[in-house]
């Protein structure tokens, strides 16, 4: 029999549980589509005390992650998550002949090019398919699947944790922190869930797959984004009654040369495809020149599903090694940036929805239809019901604008922001339709 591809798995939470049941459950099938065996040799952990699944041989289990570099191993798998110390790991694995495949979203799309140049230097492939949209294969699907194409537009809702909050939001009347409450008692939030609903998850993954789809290399603060820890249910109504769900979506699309790129919750029409994700799922939508619109749809966390295209790249590199080798070769090249260049978010032009709390008094509606006029932006509708609130005479006002740059939005409401009758500061959202 051919030799074994031996296994380092470096973490074992949730994912790395996953990639040892698979890799147990399914050897005989892997190993007939492989031609060897798939055999995993190392697991390494922050705590060596920790109770764990018996799929984890205990004699496999060490504190230690200098054993991945200095024991016979082939490939090692990075679920470990975080940046420090992971990145100085997987660099001393590359430099020392190990392949890898990781699940790090923030690792590539924060040293990307530092962790590809060194798999070029030791001539060693990379593996990331479940670095974005867990069980998903969309990392195949750009770089395969879309070879004919030039990719125009990439659309995705990309954080599961965000995108339950929003739904359990909309369906069932729940607060944000009701809602958040809930994902962390389901296990789809962490205790510390910022990352995931401030919108830097989705950046991540949105960094890499338009590094993937354009060839950019764009920095984490040159995606603009807001999440959703600042969503009021009021606004899930009110959208609602409008014929909208309010989504948290990452878009990437090349206009006129230039890439535009973005994070932040967008009002969608209810019908529209990407309004019907539901929970903890993800999607990803493609626009390619020639095949025009492609949808991707799945789990986009869990155990099995993103322990699932962990292991596809271990089959990847057990059978095509060469192919893997090659196409990392050309990823995250140093000092390069081969796409368009990224147009200011302030030059996007897009419809608008923005509510303002504000006296119930003659004159006010004419006020802000004379500020939005003066930055160039026309009202397409308003929704203005009777006062209820208490203290009295205070009643929430409802925009809907026409198309217009976020430019001249911004100043418009940071001019109604300075108005006497502003109560409190707007709040707004983009609008796709």
């Amino acid at each position: 029999m051919p030799q074994a591809l031996r296994i380092g798995l470096l973490g074992c939470g949730t994912v790395g549980t996953g990639v040892a049941k698979i890799l147990s459950e399914k050897a005989q099938e892997l190993t007939r589509i492989t031609g060897r065996p798939l055999t995993l040799c190392r697991v390494v952990v922050r705590d060596v005390t920790k109770l764990r699944d018996s799929v984890i041989p205990v004699n496999l289990i060490t504190g230690d992650p200098t054993t991945l570099f200095s024991e016979p191993l082939d490939v090692v798998v990075e679920v470990a998550g975080g940046i420090g110390p992971i990145r100085d790991i997987v660099i001393k694995c590359l430099e020392s002949g190990r392949d890898l495949i990781t699940a790090n979203k923030a690792l590539l799309a924060e040293w990307g090019s530092e962790i590809f140049e060194q798999a070029r230097k030791h001539g060693r492939a990379i593996g990331f398919e479940a670095a974005v949209a867990g069980g998903i294969p969309i990392i195949r699907a750009i770089s395969e699947g879309m070879v004919a194409n030039r990719i125009t537009a990439i659309l995705g809702i990309l954080n599961g944790t965000s995108n339950y909050i929003l739904t359990r939001m909309a369906d069932d009347g729940l607060t944000y922190s009701e809602a958040l409450v809930e994902a962390q008692k389901m296990g789809y939030a962490e205790a510390n869930p910022s990352l995931d609903v401030d919108g830097t998850d989705a950046a991540h993954k949105l960094a890499i797959l338009a590094h993937l789809a354009f060839g950019v290399q764009p920095p984490l603060e040159s995606i603009p984004r807001r999440g959703i820890n600042n969503l009021d249910a009021v606004d899930i109504c009110f959208a609602s009654e409008l014929g909208y769900t309010i989504k948290l979506l990452a878009e990437s699309w090349n206009r006129n040369g230039k890439l535009a790129m973005h994070v932040s919750p967008v009002l969608l029409k209810k019908q529209a495809p990407m309004a019907q994700v539901r929970g903890a799922y993800n999607a990803v939508a493609l626009v390619g020149d020639a095949v025009e619109d492609t949808l991707y749809y799945g789990k986009g966390a869990g155990m099995l599903p993103t322990a699932s295209s962990i292991v596809a790249n271990l089959v990847d590199i057990a059978s095509s090694r060469e192919r893997m080798v090659q196409q990392s070769r050309l990823l995250w090249p140093k000092g390069k940036n081969n796409g368009p260049p990224i147009l200011p978010d302030t030059d996007l032009k897009s419809r608008f929805y923005l509510r303002l709390l504000v006296p119930d008094r003659p004159g006010i509606m004419a006020e802000v239809a004379g500020i939005l006029a003066t930055f160039k932006i026309s009202i397409a509708s308003v929704i203005q019901h009777e006062s209820t609130s208490s203290p009295p005479n205070r009643v929430q006002m409802v925009i809907m604008t026409h198309e217009a740059f976020a430019s001249d939005f911004r100043l418009a409401v940071a001019e109604i922001d300075r108005r006497a009758f502003a109560i409190f500061p707007v709040t707004h959202y983009p609008v796709a339709d």
